[in-house]
């Protein structure tokens, strides 16, 4: 049998933040096998750790593609390595993964992530993407960054209720020429600024709480507010809470996880 651990990431309580599956896998198995396993987990993102040199190998999927980075489900793995008493006290997690070398580190009650920083640069409004968003938005600055697959929209709007109000047409935004969509605003006290984050391209129609995406909105806004040190609010209807720094070309992302079930896999 193949351990599994819910957790719920990126939360302070459980059923909030976002949920990911995590495996323990004692040998390799094939990405065909692991897609099956995330279909059927049906989560924004399973991962699959295994043991590796100087490290722990680690892969993320969604219910229907496997991507190169996710920030919760890094979280919920080196909360899981813990639990499963894989990783000791103080002990720093290193994953090797699709985005390279990436690293946790126990803080008290948070977990800090060390990801690589992704630029933004000046873009226009894509066609058609406000019609998407089923509420009337004023855009402050769009941006894009490149991914893997297709591009990733940053829109700065000009407050947090427009944010919480955007209510998009996912079939119509998964036909745009775009890998996801993040949102965004300056927030109210404590938070520096909040967003939310949307990609049904990839199988994900609006994601509770996104790691990756706070790897470009960070240097975005510690460009804008002219601070390296952040709070941040993902406000989806889970909600989670980050904290985050830009260091160089580094984001250090930090956020609390809970284990809402153990289990084991029997295929």
């Amino acid at each position: 049998m193949i351990p599994l651990l819910q957790v719920d990431a990126f939360a302070a309580a459980a059923f909030t933040g976002n949920p990911a599956a995590v495996c323990w896998l004692d040998e390799p198995r094939p990405a065909k096998w692991m897609k099956s396993v995330a279909a059927e987990m049906n989560l924004s993102e399973t991962a699959f750790l295994e043991p590796g040199e100087g490290g722990f190998g680690l892969r993320w999927f969604t219910p229907t593609v496997e991507v190169d980075l996710c920030g919760h489900a890094t979280l919920a793995s080196a909360h899981a390595l813990e639990q499963w008493g894989k990783l000791g006290a103080g002990e720093t997690a290193i994953f090797h993964t699709r985005s390279g070398r990436l690293t946790a580190a126990r803080r008290g009650e948070w977990i800090e992530l060390d990801f690589p920083a992704r630029a933004s640069t000046a873009a226009p409004v894509p066609a058609g993407l406000l019609a998407c968003l089923g509420a009337p938005v004023a855009v402050l600055h769009c941006a894009t960054g490149a991914g893997a697959v297709g591009l990733n929209y940053l829109l700065e709007l000009t407050s947090e209720r427009e944010v919480r109000s955007v209510a998009p047409d996912f079939a119509a935004l998964a036909r745009l020429p775009l890998r996801s969509l993040s949102i965004t605003a300056q927030g109210e006290v404590p938070y520096d600024f909040v967003s939310r984050f949307f990609a049904p391209a990839g199988g994900v129609n609006e994601d509770p709480v996104t790691g990756s995406a706070h790897t470009q909105l960070t240097p975005y806004w510690a460009a804008r507010l002219g601070r390296r040190q952040l709070r941040a609010w993902q406000a989806s209807a889970r909600g989670g809470e980050l904290r985050l720094e830009l260091a160089g070309d580094r984001v250090r992302m930090a956020g609390r996880a809970v284990t809402v079930f153990r289990g084991a896999l029997e295929v």
